[in-house]
């Protein structure tokens, strides 16, 4: 019985290692990982149980011609964690909200992409105690808000995705069918102008303006997979 336990929890520890995306995978240029990470799912393991989404929507920051990204003021305490190695979490605190990010590239350039929401998948009850709201579909739908649901702050900063334990992201099992679509970038006063915002079209846990779909925002890909 003892032998068939440990048996079993090898061959979960053995699906989540095929299932998590490896450094290569991170190492895309950021546009190209931007879109990739579509449909993928993030995960965060805590004592409670798992926290998990879908990702849905992202924005991609580049390491040049880029006045956006924190790394066109160069390297900072602040910023660090951006600058490592590819497939490392880069959170920042932005008007008392927490943001997270997946670095992209290589080491030392400066690029990452941020998840700007996700659709939940597992512990819906613990996200909404987290974030003290009822409605579902408020909660995730942007980046401080998903980073309040999943219990993410700047403790997590600097984690590597793709060797830490209780965080990292995953291929699904059944990936789901989708369109992206894209737009400016929201929130900023640089860099306005640049079209590097990729999100699922028509998913409803996708922030920002409805009317930046081409249809309704009314799908979810728990109907799709």
């Amino acid at each position: 019985m003892h032998s068939s336990k440990n048996d079993l929890q090898n061959s979960r520890r053995a699906n989540r290692i095929v299932m998590r995306l490896d450094r290569g995978f991170y190492s895309q240029p950021t546009l190209r990982l931007a879109r990739n990470l579509l449909g993928k799912h993030f995960v965060h393991e805590t004592e409670s149980g798992r926290l998990s989404g879908w990702i849905v929507e992202v924005e991609a920051y580049l390491w040049r011609n880029d006045p956006a990204c924190h790394a066109a003021r160069g390297l900072t305490n602040k910023n660090r964690s951006m600058f490592a190695q590819p497939g490392t979490l880069y959170v920042y605190c932005i008007h008392s909200c927490w943001c997270m990010n997946v670095v992209s590239e290589m080491e030392g350039r400066g690029a990452a992409v941020l998840i700007r929401a996700i659709e939940p998948i597992s512990g819906v009850e613990q996200m909404l105690q987290h974030r003290g709201v009822a409605n579902p579909i408020e909660l995730t739908s942007g980046p401080g808000k998903l980073c309040k649901a999943l219990g993410l702050n700047r403790q997590h900063d600097g984690i590597d995705l793709v060797q830490h334990d209780s965080l990292w992201i995953e291929n699904p099992a059944e990936p789901p069918r989708f369109r992206i679509a894209r737009s400016t970038r929201i929130g900023i006063r640089q860099g306005t102008d640049l079209l590097y915002r990729y999100f699922i079209d028509g998913n409803r846990y996708v922030s920002g303006r409805a009317s930046c779909h081409s249809g309704p925002r009314n799908q979810s890909l728990r109907n799709l997979s």
